[in-house]
């Protein structure tokens, strides 16, 4: 009696685990593609650190819109050549405070190792946009992306930065990092989830900061976007099968 009980028992563990790599093998089947479009912002018009967008119709970055203050910095620009724009040439760039022009903050380059942007949190304020295709409405959606804070060259203060991420009419925010003057915070990661209405919808972030006065940046770089697992009916009709059969086998061990 014992020994037909263990084995029961036994075969009951089996078919829950069945039942789960089931579950597991249908909910990885198909994964719906989201392509975001140059998100290490490696591709421009111009082989230059510059302003870019609707602001500085001189440098673009492909995939992206934008009509705020917002830069593009090549390597090893950001505290060395800086970056021209529309209220500054070659002999007035815009730079960031680093350890090339004074300021031994720690200030390195994107952790991708190319290009990356600068978001101006207070000054003619505008989001880096792209309309992102592929996804699949009411499938939680992960937004990814390295970021840090950063300040103006010329600028001194204490400074706060944010950035305020919108995936069609959902808006969440990132954490506030706090720079000192003529500091720089160092790289983060950030994850943010979203359950998009559609499947075409616009992906935006646009820089906060604070004071006025010391123009605080926000850099970004990374962008990458996955949504959860979206089984395939195919898969779907097999996990219903598999179902079937463990329940039947469970039935047939507990009668005996």
């Amino acid at each position: 009696m014992k020994a037909s009980i263990v084995r029961s028992v036994g075969s009951h563990r089996i078919a829950v685990c069945t039942a789960m790599a089931l579950a597991a093998m249908a909910a990885s089947a198909y994964a719906a593609p989201v392509t975001v479009v140059n998100g290490g912002f490696e591709q421009t018009l111009t082989k230059n650190s510059s302003q870019f967008g609707a602001q500085y119709a001189q440098q673009q970055v492909t995939g992206w819109t934008t009509s705020g203050y917002n830069f593009v910095f090549l390597p090893g620009t950001a505290d060395t050549t800086g970056a021209v724009g529309q209220f500054g040439g070659p002999s007035n760039p815009l730079k960031l405070w680093g350890p090339g022009d004074g300021s031994n903050n720690g200030l390195t380059g994107s952790p991708n190792g190319g290009n990356y942007l600068a978001l101006n949190g207070v000054f003619e304020t505008g989001p880096v946009s792209q309309l992102l295709s592929g996804l699949t409405a009411g499938v939680a959606t992960t937004v990814s992306f390295d970021w840090a804070g950063a300040q103006q060259y010329g600028f001194s203060g204490a400074t706060t930065e944010q950035l305020l991420v919108s995936l069609g009419e959902q808006t969440l925010t990132t954490a506030i990092l706090n720079t000192a003057s003529h500091g720089f915070t160092g790289w983060k990661t950030a994850q943010l989830t979203f359950t998009p209405t559609g499947s075409t919808e616009l992906l935006s972030f646009l820089a906060k900061g604070t004071p006025g006065g010391e123009p605080p940046n926000v850099l970004l770089d990374g962008v990458s976007v996955s949504q959860n697992a979206v089984p395939e009916p195919s898969s779907l009709a097999l996990l219903a099968t598999g179902f079937a059969g463990v329940s039947g086998l469970i039935r047939r061990r507990f009668k005996r």
